[in-house]
């Protein structure tokens, strides 16, 4: 199976008119990573830059404006996938893999890929179904939901286990192996689940 773990960081939470100013990932094949990378982008021309997202982000304007142009990045991107898919292969796609990307992050590099490839056949790369590790880690997660603060990556990476360092989070490098960890973990079905004392517990009540 080929899965493509990706994150995002975006100039804003609008795909049309925000952004990517960073996209991180790696391709799996049967549970091993075959190729990693790491692109950093300029925004288009136009592209509404948000200040509280590159806050977020911890870049600056100027850091995003000097890196390489999107139109390099993304035939650097499509070579990346070409070496793995024939595009022409019905039977020959990936899985896109990430967390909540199924609200996000997919819409953005789909209209990543209709604004440079010029065409819409973003699914002869990617599978129609994608795989939102958020929804798998809700389910593997119902039973100490309640003492969750929240169902964001960071929290739910502690909750099944995973020890964070803060000052990395939001970047989308960073952020993948979050997500490729916490997959790894909440698929696994010889996992024991995680107890509602242990994670109400650790909660500052």
């Amino acid at each position: 199976m080929k899965k493509l773990f990706f994150d995002l960081e975006t100039t804003g939470l609008d795909y049309k008119t925000n952004a990517i100013h960073q996209f991180s990932g790696c391709i799996e094949l049967d549970g091993t990573i075959i190729e990693s990378f790491n692109f950093k982008i300029k925004p288009f021309e136009g592209a509404v830059i948000v200040p509280k997202a590159l806050e977020t982000s911890n870049v600056t304007e100027e850091q995003i404006m000097a890196y390489p142009p999107a139109e390099e990045v993304f035939a650097e991107f499509m070579r990346m996938l070409s070496r793995y898919v024939k595009k022409f292969d019905k039977k020959d796609k990936m899985f896109l893999v990430g967390y909540n990307n199924a609200a996000f992050d997919n819409a953005f590099l789909r209209e990543f890929y209709v604004r440079y490839q010029k065409d819409d056949y973003f699914n002869s790369w990617f599978w129609g179904n994608t795989i939102d590790v958020m929804v798998l880690a809700s389910e593997y997660l119902a039973d100490v939901r309640v003492g969750m603060e929240n169902f964001k990556l960071m929290s739910t990476a502690r909750a099944v286990g995973i020890e964070i360092d803060e000052s990395k989070l939001h970047d989308a490098e960073y952020d993948i192996e979050l997500t490729r960890n916490i997959y790894r973990i909440v698929t696994n079905r010889f996992n024991e689940k995680p107890s509602v004392y242990g994670v109400l517990d650790e909660m500052p009540f």
